[in-house]
């Protein structure tokens, strides 16, 4: 009878262990996931500043319309990645997609900060100007957030590595997520804005 008793003990104690990890896991799966949700605020914040200035621009960068086309393209490629991935944050291959449109959207961006500086009138527009400094800002917050997520994510996949969490989370397909990361060095700082 008290070998039963200390057998019940044990096996109670096991599930409670089990599903302390468990929890765990769920709380952590959802911090990051939050953290991509406000990830997806700021995208999409950036994504709706890009075609004003791009509609702005135009007036001023007549002979640029490649360099337009580019960004608009590049941009509509991001809110696609950023839609797909915000169906499932903790799809990896998704995220990475989303870092490699953004980089692209980023280097873009980049090139037409460098054809608008031989335009003195494109810099003087007060509109443009402003629509610069909110698309500035903007590059900030999603730095802050997309450094949050990835906080998330490493919490997440350190805690579900560890044994014996690893045994619980494959038993109940806690899978491996990605951070959200640039492609290059140089897609990792924002854009200058020298207006």
């Amino acid at each position: 009878m008290q070998t039963t008793l200390i057998g019940l003990a044990v096996i109670g104690a096991a599930v409670i262990y089990i599903v302390m990890i468990y929890n765990r896991l769920v709380a952590l799966r959802n911090q990051f996931k939050n953290g991509f949700a406000q990830i997806d605020v700021q995208l999409q914040r950036r994504h709706d500043l890009i075609p004003n200035l791009v509609e702005a621009a135009k007036a001023y960068l007549n002979h640029e319309r490649n360099t337009l086309t580019q960004v608009v393209e590049a941009r509509n490629g991001a809110v696609s990645a950023q839609q797909d991935a915000a169906k499932d944050p903790a799809d990896g291959a998704k995220i990475q997609k989303l870092g490699a449109a953004e980089n692209l959207l980023t280097k873009a961006l980049a090139n037409f900060y460098a054809v608008a500086e031989n335009y003195p009138e494109l810099k003087a527009n007060e509109t443009i100007q402003q629509m610069m400094e909110e698309l500035s800002s903007t590059e900030n917050r999603v730095a802050f957030a997309r450094q949050a997520y990835n906080d998330g994510v490493m919490t997440y996949n350190t805690y579900r590595e560890q044994f014996p969490n690893n045994v619980i989370s494959g038993l109940f397909a806690f899978k491996p997520t990605s951070q959200l990361e640039l492609e290059t060095p140089a897609a990792r700082q924002a854009p200058e804005v020298a207006f």
